[in-house]
């Protein structure tokens, strides 16, 4: 209890802070192909472009003024709310766009999320209680409503205040420049970096500032305060020379991949692994941005991800030697600042080179909050316990002993678990080892006495608190994720070291464990019944889905209407999309009280619905009481591993049939 209690709020600060920061630049960086449109367009044709062409030039400020805002607030909406959230954020971004004479990309930054906030809070309110037939008049009427206002909002309010914004935040860049001081923001910016907030510093700040400059004056210095790939490939070519062991092994590779492309993300290990390192990085980058000040060059437009050609792409046309400079100086002085470290340093005592790196990139995953698939690439695999667990299986760690118990961990510890640990165990048993126990749990039920724990990759963070000493594992597809044949990996390489005949007595259920392992061929009567198939359903969303589903749990009498909010609930927490044209909708852990017997639903739709970009065909409603539902839930983890019985799924024609194939016919 103790350990959940400190661990949590700081797991929990960090991660908000890192989500903040994803949000930011992920209405970002969907867009930065249109800003290097715009930014290729600006380079030809104004006056002062390679091929001037007053015609064409035409495009530079519609596309500056209009399309880029309005791609951002789509977008913020659309990360909200859906296409209904984008389209109301697009509406209400024109507002700020309108009421000010600058690129208004701050103002789309906040308004379409927001008036996609309060467009699904509007929804809510009115949910279930419009009147069949009047639902496209509603909908419609009331999202134009709700756009028309924060337009007007957004004109009067918002933009006046982001205007006030950006010519202060514009000052504020000027005064530094004026006054030499602009190097220092390097002293913020390079641990930033490693502290992964660098997206939220150069997409939610630099970029929006940096294209408002590069409109007034062609190019910004702004765009490449971040970007500059020197600081990073000053340090790994450091390590190229200096290192040691793995570390000098894989630095050649790792600086190829930072420096062409772009991924600054590779080199974080290799400061983590020395932290003192971070002065490298701050040397470099103010040596970078020192020169840029002095030769006065800039970019006309991101340089996004921060490769060399991403740089030169962007580089305006009277910049060529100042960017050049740039980027040369600040390989030149972070290599010199990192060889002196490494001349001067010691690997930690008792630690190869090889486990410190390993253990420096656990640490940068875990900041970041998930597994990076480039850093995998500096030990050929992926160190999951840090630097005590030893080499790698596969991408998950080798234990120091045998793997007798392993959770599926989801919110309520009903539906998602339920599948993924009835896949997870029949792998398991295939690969002859019958005794290593898998069970399924709400996270809220867990303690560490597991030595597997198994999330969906948002939950991950979750149970980690409550589960320190496990090996945590995070999976985005709970039907056939390749993470499952990583885990089998595991436990053949874990329980052949430490003998691979677990005692069953040993491998029972782990003290605390909510939930255990279903019977193979047992289970109540009555989960699944004809009255509860549907086999062409009437749904076109996702929570129209989620709706159908629940009433059909609600008229058998298993569930209360307070039941189907929680299913909505639970799915705008974590997707319950499985894989293989499954989803399987149900509530949260919190909502247990609203079930009054264990039932489960199925509703085919032959023509597919968009479920968050991934196409559904079968919905499955779950509620379940004392596991009685896990028998029926394994069946059809079962038939929705097999491609084949998925195809007969598809083409079966009465609700018999489907209840065949889940063998469970009843009536």
């Amino acid at each position: 209890m103790a350990t959940e209690t400190v661990a949590k709020p700081r797991t929990s600060v960090r991660v908000g802070v890192q989500k903040f920061g994803t949000f930011l630049s992920g209405m970002i960086m969907p867009n930065i192909g249109a800003f290097i449109a715009w930014g290729i367009i600006t380079a030809l044709f104004i006056p002062a472009g390679f091929l001037p062409n007053a015609d064409l030039a035409k495009l530079v400020g519609p596309m500056i003024t209009f399309l880029l805002p309005l791609l951002i607030g789509y977008t913020g909406g659309r990360m909200v709310y859906g296409v209904r959230g984008g389209v109301v954020g697009a509406v209400a971004t024109t507002g700020v766009i309108v009421g000010t004479d600058i690129p208004m990309f701050i103002g789309a930054m906040m308004l379409g999320p927001l008036t996609a906030w309060l467009m699904k809070k509007l929804d809510k309110i009115w949910e279930g209680k419009v009147k069949p037939g009047f639902e496209m008049l509603i909908d419609n009427f009331s999202a134009g409503i709700l756009a028309a206002a924060m337009a007007v909002v957004g004109m009067l309010v918002i933009g006046p205040v982001v205007k006030a914004f950006s010519d202060g935040a514009s000052k504020v860049v000027e005064f530094l420049v004026i006054n030499g001081l602009l190097p220092f923001t390097s002293i913020f910016i390079e641990p930033a970096k490693v502290l992964f907030l660098n997206n939220a510093i150069n997409h939610g700040i630099l970029t929006p500032l940096g294209t408002q400059q590069a409109l007034e004056q062609g190019k910004s210095i702004l765009f490449l305060l971040e970007a500059n790939p020197g600081p990073g490939f000053g340090i790994l070519l450091a390590y190229s020379i200096f290192g040691t062991g793995l570390a000098k092994a894989s630095a050649p590779g790792a600086a190829l991949i930072q420096f062409v492309g772009g991924i600054h993300e590779i080199y974080f290990p290799y400061v983590l692994m020395k932290p003192i390192m971070i002065l490298a990085a701050i040397g470099g980058g103010m040596t970078g941005i020192f020169t840029l000040v002095v030769t006065g060059a800039g970019l006309r437009s991101p340089a996004a991800p921060g490769s060399i050609i991403a740089v030169y792409a962007a580089t305006a046309r009277d910049s060529y030697v100042g960017v050049t400079l740039s980027v040369l100086l600040a390989t030149t002085v972070s290599f010199l600042i990192a060889s002196v470290i490494l001349k001067a340093s010691k690997t930690p005592v008792g630690a190869t080179e090889e486990e410190a790196l390993g253990a420096a990139t656990v640490r940068m995953e875990e900041m970041k909050g998930k597994k990076s698939s480039v850093s995998s690439m500096l030990t050929g695999s992926r160190a999951a316990a840090g630097a005590a667990a030893g080499s790698a299986a596969g991408g998950v760690a080798v234990l120091a002993g045998p793997v007798r118990n392993i959770v599926f961990a989801c919110d309520a510890g009903m539906g998602s678990s339920a599948m993924g640990a009835s896949v997870l165990r029949n792998k398991i048993k295939a690969a002859g080892f019958p005794d290593v126990k898998v069970t399924n749990s709400a996270i809220a039920n867990l303690s560490d006495t597991y030595d597997v724990v198994i999330t969906h990759q948002d939950l991950t963070e979750r149970a980690k608190p409550v589960t320190a000493s496990a090996v945590h594992v995070s999976v985005d597809n709970f039907m056939n994720s390749p993470r499952y044949d990583e885990i089998v990996e595991l436990v053949r390489s874990s329980n052949t070291d430490g003998g691979t005949d677990v005692p069953a007595a040993a491998a029972g259920t782990a003290a605390g464990a909510a939930t255990p392992e279903a019977p193979e061929e047992t289970g109540p009567a009555g989960i699944l019944v004809a009255e509860s198939v549907v086999l062409n359903g009437s749904a076109t969303s996702r929570d129209a889905a989620i709706d159908e589903a629940g009433r059909l749990l609600l008229d058998r009498g298993a569930v209360d209407a307070g039941y189907l909010d929680a299913m909505h609930e639970r799915e705008e927490s974590v997707s319950t999309y499985m894989g293989s044209f499954l989803a399987i909708p149900h509530g949260t852990n919190a909502a247990k009280d609203h079930i009054m017997k264990s039932a489960v639903s199925v509703v085919r739709y032959p023509n597919g619905i968009d479920w968050n970009g991934k196409e559904v065909k079968f919905v499955v409603g779950v509620a379940g009481i004392n596991n009685e539902h896990l028998h029926i839930l394994s069946s059809i983890a079962k038939v929705f591993t097999n491609k084949a019985q998925v195809a007969q799924l598809e083409a079966a024609t009465t609700v018999e049939e489907v209840l065949a194939l889940f063998g469970k016919v009843n009536s």
